[in-house]
């Protein structure tokens, strides 16, 4: 008995010095609730989807699982190489004030320079989305730019707090290079935690806009959750944004599942120049949370987009499906839409009105 309670003490303190670490950022503070409860979204506890819509998914759930996750590794990785293209730092030296350049790194981060501004969106630029590194790695760990040579930052967006979209480390990195940081509700926090300067973060609710520049900024609703460990889910709010500059204008969906959401956004903010949807690492039974490829097409047509990027795929499996399943099921459906669909390769740049890459680069030669 003695050694079983020795050995319960270790791992109560090993997992107590685990989730002590600073990736897992820190929970919004009493003072930071306080304003929560001006949010529509917040409970008085947790914030919450419209209609309190979650994922619940049950033993038989978990049965459906099963032969998936038997699977191993299957085809949820990609068999060849994955080819990224390699920028050079002085491409991006200037910014024009008359062209809209949007660069993928890959899953969900954008490089955009829009009206003179540089921004970037959910910039997660680790080997790995989750604070166990072995969980899942990079296709190819290869960045279009290292981020030292990520030029100055006018902003960076984040949609919400998960690993995938929030990465510690490139936060670390990129923060004296940032001006400022626009968050969902209590994201802030994190920030904060790892010596992001109070004064360079604002934090939004559904429906704020803030004029940033000469853009605008619009903080809107998402279909998803939020959390970085057992005991934060929910503590702070997820989000999509559009950003309105003086010619063009964009659309970041972030993570969700599909809603009405959409359709109200498109009747506010629309027509879009191009929408960044994500499309990937969903499932039929957490399709609340993460659209299916024929839902993200649909989400375009509500938003009332001119050109759709796929986004949240091409660089990690987080799911069950196919590597290649969601553009591949995605552009099948696109064309019986006729929504115009852009695939560029990770590195490579839309310019708007000039430049759509439709290529496809997934299929190994």
């Amino acid at each position: 008995m003695i050694i079983l309670a020795t050995i319960i003490g270790i791992l109560a303190i090993a997992l107590i010095i685990f989730l002590n670490q600073p990736q897992f950022g820190q929970t919004p503070t009493d003072k930071a609730k306080h304003e929560f409860f001006k949010s529509k979204q917040y409970n008085g506890k947790t914030f919450q989807n419209k209609g309190g819509i979650t994922v619940h998914i049950n033993f038989f759930g978990v049965m459906k699982l099963m032969p998936q996750w038997l699977n191993g590794k299957g085809d949820k990785f990609p068999s060849h190489q994955i080819h990224v293209v390699k920028r050079d730092k002085n491409e991006f030296t200037h910014v024009s004030d008359t062209l809209t350049r949007i660069t993928w790194f890959g899953h969900s981060t954008v490089l955009i320079e829009i009206d003179g501004k540089r921004l970037m969106i959910d910039p997660m630029l680790g080997l790995s989305p989750s604070p166990v590194t072995f969980f899942s790695k990079r296709f190819n760990d290869t960045l279009p730019l290292d981020i030292k040579d990520i030029p100055a930052l006018d902003a960076v967006l984040l949609t919400h707090d998960h690993y995938d979209h929030l990465d510690y480390k490139t936060i670390l990195q990129l923060k004296d290079k940032v001006e400022h940081f626009y968050v969902p509700l209590g994201v802030g926090s994190h920030l904060r935690k790892w010596g992001v300067e109070e004064n360079k973060i604002t934090e939004l609710d559904w429906w704020d806009e803030i004029e940033f520049k000469g853009l605008l900024f619009a903080c809107t609703p998402a279909q998803h959750f939020s959390g970085r460990s057992l005991t934060d889910r929910n503590k702070t709010l997820w989000c999509s944004w559009v950003i309105k500059g003086k010619t063009n204008h964009l659309f970041f969906s972030g993570d969700t599942g599909y809603s009405d959401a959409f359709k109200r956004i498109g009747d506010t903010y629309g027509p879009f120049d191009m929408c960044m949807l994500e499309c990937g690492q969903y499932n039929i039974l957490w399709k609340e949370i993460h659209m299916l490829p024929e839902q993200t097409v649909q989400a375009q047509l509500d938003l009332k987009g001119k050109l759709l990027m796929p986004i949240h795929w091409g660089a990690f499996s987080l799911s069950l499906h196919k590597w290649s399943e969601p553009i591949e099921r995605l552009l099948n459906f696109a064309k019986t839409k006729n929504v115009t669909v852009t695939t560029p390769m990770i590195g490579e740049s839309i310019i708007i009105g000039e430049k759509y890459p439709c290529e496809k680069w997934w299929v190994g030669k």
